[in-house]
């Protein structure tokens, strides 16, 4: 990328190239601040960064400990919800099997009978959605 830096007032520009990483990481940041590439490039020239203060990091991590304290605190809650989730999708599945093999039997019986076989493709979709399949 190529840039140039006019003056407001009289001559004396100035043109310089930048290596292809750093326009790219210029133009991300332009993208995703929404920031013109004149602007970044001003305050990357003028080295115009705030510093940050020792009392605000401080309090940021204070939240962060405060926001991890209700996280664990959340998961403790979750975690034996999540274990009963998981017994019930197992106990569906095992009836799923269950009642595909009861189908199974049950089409075998009519056709020893010789008794008009139906389909029933709403209790098959049923099955296959506890199975997993």
């Amino acid at each position: 990328m190529k840039v140039t830096i006019k003056p407001d007032k009289g001559f004396g520009k100035i043109t310089f190239e930048l290596d292809d990483y750093i326009a790219n990481e210029i133009l991300k940041l332009g993208e995703e601040f929404k920031v013109p590439i004149e602007r970044i490039l001003q305050i990357i020239i003028f080295s115009e960064f705030k510093k940050p203060s020792s009392s605000n990091i401080e309090k940021a991590e204070e939240e962060i400990k405060k926001l991890e304290k209700k996280v664990w605190n959340l998961e403790m809650e979750f975690a034996p919800l999540k274990f009963k989730a998981y017994n019930v999708t197992q106990e569906n599945k095992l009836l799923a099997i269950e009642v595909s093999g009861l189908l199974a039997e049950n089409v075998q019986l009519k056709r020893f009978l010789k008794m008009k076989i139906d389909r029933n493709v709403e209790l098959r979709k049923i099955i296959s959605y506890y199975m997993g399949v």
